[in-house]
């Protein structure tokens, strides 16, 4: 198995960027796909991106087109999510989640996630 870990998140004003990390310890890294999902207080979890184990391939939802970023670095067991022009819409708990078979915008095919890392953008 795969432990995650996200980090980066924080206050920025509307229109800023920011950029998560999720780190990942286990030695089977490169073989996962990745994803980050977020869930805003009194909602449901939603898919943000999602990226292949080999970094062909990415999904992004529509809220979050054009805005954001999915990529990862396998020699650094890191998955990264680069969010511009954030929006106080954008505000949520990020969570990062890994899995060796699922890929794409379905949370229950997750096998793994993070405790999250909270985002907070101001109007």
């Amino acid at each position: 198995q795969v432990q995650l870990v996200e980090s980066g998140g924080g206050l920025v004003q509307a229109g800023g960027s920011l950029r998560l990390s999720c780190v990942a310890s286990g030695r089977t890294f490169s073989v996962y796909n990745l994803a980050w999902f977020r869930q805003a207080p009194g909602k449901e979890r939603d898919f943000v991106a999602a990226i292949r184990w080999s970094g062909g391939f990415t999904d992004v939802a529509d809220s979050v087109k054009g805005r954001f970023t999915i990529s990862r670095d396998n020699a650094k067991m890191t998955v990264y999510l680069q969010m511009n022009t954030l929006k106080p819409e954008d505000l949520a708990v990020y969570y990062c989640a890994s899995s060796p078979r699922m890929y794409g915008s379905l949370r229950n095919g997750y096998d793994n996630w993070g405790p999250g890392t909270q985002v907070t953008v101001s109007s």
